[in-house]
């Protein structure tokens, strides 16, 4: 009973997996959320369960209002607390920047359901919780928010929406509860791999190492680590959007050419 609690939604596989995995070792028990992928969520808590966690395997969609107000009340039936929340679940697709006619009402609907009216249900049925536990919130985002570059306009539009919201929750919920959000560039797990193809994600994979002043895509792990930090640790960080995209924002790098001294 002593042992701090997070729900991560999303969290059958990839980033969400991850995070739920990190957390567990660090002595968190886990709500681990899925919406269609019940072997993989039921792997996911397997590993949790063998890094000591106790855990809480629960279905819901988070555009459903209904089923997120029901995972907080399970969660706390269970534990009697709450003192973290991931919002990790997210969907797009993948139709490119200018492909307008593969865009519809709804689809931008449906996205914004899930990326920015999820994100806002699940802070809304977890924030009294929270407050009691002295808790943090943190929001999985993207560089697409940030930048205004991604898989599509309206995924393009929700993590931007996402951004903003993460901002004012961060002033309204202080001093009780930290909000955060991190924004992953380029991530190699299977949700790129299914949206593109796998040719086109190694060739996507390769030019990002190649332009990136760090060289490298985000692994899901990578991505974890820093929500942990946030979650377990940044006692004096809020308000924050961290770009996770290995220097991607800075552009490439422009070599001046040097002049002789005296000139």
């Amino acid at each position: 009973m002593n042992r701090k609690v997070a729900l991560v939604t999303g969290s059958a596989t990839g980033v969400g997996a991850a995070t739920a995995l990190g957390l567990a070792e660090r002595g968190y028990n886990i709500v681990i959320n899925y919406s269609k992928s019940e072997a993989e969520a039921k792997e996911s808590e397997a590993a949790c369960r063998a890094a000591g966690a106790d855990t809480l395997l629960l279905q819901g969609d988070v555009s459903d209002d209904a089923a997120c107000r029901a995972m907080v009340e399970a969660t706390l039936a269970k534990w009697q607390r709450l003192d973290a929340l991931v919002n990790n679940a997210g969907i797009t697709t993948f139709a490119g920047g200018g492909n307008w006619e593969a865009l519809d009402a709804d689809i931008f609907h449906r996205i914004f359901e899930v990326n920015v009216l999820g994100t806002f249900q699940m802070v809304r049925a977890c924030v009294p919780h929270l407050k009691a536990a002295q808790g943090c919130i943190v929001n999985v985002s993207s560089v697409a928010g940030a930048l205004g570059i991604g898989s599509s306009v309206p995924y393009i539009a929700s993590k931007g929406a996402m951004n903003s919201m993460t901002l004012h929750l961060a002033r309204t919920l202080a001093p009780e509860v930290r909000v955060n959000a991190v924004c992953p560039g380029m991530i190699t797990t299977r949700w790129f791999v299914d949206g593109v193809g796998q040719e086109n994600f190694e060739k996507l994979k390769t030019q990002y190492e190649q332009t990136t002043p760090l060289a490298r895509a985000c692994t899901a792990e990578d991505v974890a680590e820093s929500i942990i930090w946030l979650v377990d640790g940044a006692r004096t960080v809020t308000g924050e959007t961290i770009l996770l995209d290995s220097g991607m924002h800075l552009g490439r790098a422009v070599n001046v050419p040097a002049r002789d001294a005296g000139k």
